[in-house]
């Protein structure tokens, strides 16, 4: 199969059409099988797996005719999926069990995205593609939880000698050395990317409780986990269907979501913006149908509009073209809004350090000051390297 980079839109615009029919949950099979006749089956998996979405688009391809797919993928899209199922079986037996040794130790913990979201939005936590554990745990519980995780033959990258000096990380990150697995914790201190700090006594006061393999699994609210998706995919500038498809599924498969409480949630992190370009980027390219007041809303955004159409250009070459340093500090002024506001994110996002400003070997780099004077530099290197590559 060709591992040749995917540059944008143009060499791959019948693949990438046929992608947006299988992540939409109103999919017109009739209309995917009439797409599929012009797409390279090499390409269309190349572009499925840069954008997350081989679950979608293998569940599509088994309810299609034979001579309706490209000749010679069926097989390799299903010994991959396969994979994808095996793993995330292994992920979730995973979690089950630091949830059981959390929780016989008194630490709460809340499963986000991952095979909860893929529950609630796909029905299967085998649909969606993700490759680690996320979930959040109070600061209180940090220290604990990375003596347990370590006892539990997890490498932690951040030492309890940084957690006892209160540093604050982007995540506090784990790893086990003989697999793939990885789990990420964290609470309001560390989603950095939050306008404002999230109410985490809030999101666990609202958990409920998710199905999954058997186990009912503490999570965060619908409405909590659709503005917490939307943020992330901000963060991310939408630079990958899965992350829209996962908002047009919640949305379309959670008929019980409470949109008041949706726009509370989004309204108390500073969150709207995000909230209404991710909404729009699922209704205009996946076809979910809002409320009609929700769709009000985000119609009439003007900001979330151009924001949207800004993802669209660089969207369709799966994170391999992505926006220039420029372009991403601008979008990110825009996704927050407001003549102080934004900036103020922008600024603190750009100038905070995180562990990968304090790996740097120096001894000043310990510093607060030093690491906020270093990390622009670093984050400009950064970016400047991702696009000429």
């Amino acid at each position: 199969m060709s591992s040749s980079p995917i540059s944008g839109n143009a060499s791959f615009s019948s693949e990438w059409s046929a992608l947006l029919e299988c992540a939409s949950p109103a999919r017109d099979l009739q209309k995917l099988a009439s797409l599929l006749r012009s797409t390279d089956g090499n390409r269309l998996l190349v572009l499925a797996g840069e954008h997350g979405v081989i679950g979608h688009l293998a569940g599509c391809l088994r309810k299609l005719d034979e001579d309706s797919v490209p000749p010679g993928i069926r097989q390799t899209l299903a010994d991959r999926q396969r994979a994808q199922v095996f793993f995330s079986l292994r992920l979730t037996a995973e979690l089950f069990r630091l949830l059981e040794l959390f929780s016989s130790q008194g630490i709460g913990g809340l499963v986000v995205k991952g095979p909860v979201l893929a529950v609630q939005a796909y029905g299967d936590p085998a649909m969606r593609s993700y490759g680690d554990l996320d979930m959040l745990v109070r600061q209180c519980d940090i220290r604990r939880a990375t003596e347990l995780m370590s006892a539990a033959g997890y490498a932690p990258t951040v030492s309890l000698t940084t957690i006892d000096a209160g540093k604050i990380p982007g995540q506090y990150l784990f790893s086990k050395p003989d697999s793939k697995i990885i789990v990420e914790l964290h609470n309001d201190h560390t989603l950095r990317y939050f306008p404002r700090r999230l109410p985490l006594e809030e999101f666990f006061a609202r958990q409920i409780r998710v199905r999954v393999d058997g186990h009912d699994t503490p999570a965060l609210s619908m409405e909590d986990e659709l503005v917490l998706i939307c943020i992330h995919g901000a963060k991310h500038f939408w630079e990958r269907l899965m992350w829209i498809a996962d908002v047009a599924a919640l949305t379309s498969r959670q008929t019980a979501i409470n949109w008041e409480r949706v726009a509370d949630s989004a309204k108390a992190v500073g969150a709207e913006r995000m909230l209404h370009t991710g909404l729009r980027l699922a209704s205009d390219l996946l076809k979910v149908q809002l409320p009609g007041k929700v769709q009000a809303a985000v119609r009439a955004d003007g900001v979330a509009a151009h924001l949207s159409k800004q993802c669209c250009k660089w969207l369709p070459a799966g994170g391999q073209a992505p926006p220039r340093l420029f372009e991403r500090a601008v979008f990110r002024l825009r996704m927050r809004g407001g003549f102080i506001s934004g900036p103020a994110y922008l600024l603190r996002l750009s100038l905070w350090p995180t562990e990968e400003d304090w790996q740097d070997g120096t001894e000043e780099s310990r510093h607060l000051l030093f690491g906020a004077v270093h990390r622009p530099i670093r984050l400009a290197r950064k970016y400047a390297r991702r696009t000429k590559t």
